[in-house]
């Protein structure tokens, strides 16, 4: 709880501080988003498969005319997880756990350097490519329902929240709309195993993203 704490603070500090320069230029969009997830367990434990989720919310860009550099921050709903066969071990299959959909439900806390091509001649009011990079907080807001057997063990637990690192690129098109793809990479766990001791996962996910900003 204090490290979410204290990183909610950097983010209000580093927003603060950005919102007191004079010449930068600050935006707003909703952003809605479709992303291929995946879990990524440190051991070798069973079959992990892909799954289709989903992400919403608001996206603030500030952006400092002239050298096209900005940060770009929001407060999104994020859907991660991952297909896992649970029935391939039998501490599982013999609870009625099979080949299950793992869904968890975040709070997605973005806070990324981005530079944005903004002297092409006339150009860039047309069409403006742009990549981004940086920290995402996660806040684990909750997750499905796996059912196995009555009086089964619940084969997770949960973390309260993760780290992410993202690196994406987009273009802008027509100075409101912009589409972007990105690649986040779990750096801290997102649930355990309950039967065996550490063998814990973590969260990676490719989303496609579009926002328009007024």
């Amino acid at each position: 709880m204090k490290r979410i704490q204290a990183l909610f603070a950097a983010i209000a500090i580093i927003i603060a501080c950005a919102s007191f320069s004079a010449t930068a230029q600050f935006r707003y969009s909703p952003v809605l988003g479709v992303n291929i997830n995946n879990l990524n367990f440190k051991q070798d434990l069973v079959t992990v498969g892909q799954t289709v989720g989903a992400t919403a919310g608001i996206q603030g860009e500030l952006m400092f005319p002239g050298i096209g550099f900005g940060i770009d921050f929001g407060l999104l709903y994020n859907q991660s997880g991952a297909k896992v066969n649970l029935g391939e071990r039998l501490i599982w299959s013999s609870d009625g756990y099979g080949n299950e959909n793992v869904m968890m439900h975040n709070i997605q806390i973005p806070l990324h350097l981005r530079f944005k091509w903004t002297r092409m001649d006339g150009l860039e009011d047309y069409i403006a490519p742009f990549v981004y990079g940086g920290p995402e907080f996660v806040i684990h807001a909750g997750h499905n329902k796996i059912k196995g057997n009555e009086g089964a063990t619940k084969p997770f637990d949960y973390a309260g929240g993760s780290l992410g690192l993202t690196a994406g690129l987009g273009f802008e098109v027509f100075r409101n709309w912009q589409i972007s793809g990105q690649y986040t990479w779990g750096m801290t766990y997102v649930l355990k195993t309950r039967l065996l001791d550490n063998f814990s996962a973590r969260s990676s996910q490719w989303s496609v993203r579009v926002a328009y900003f007024f």
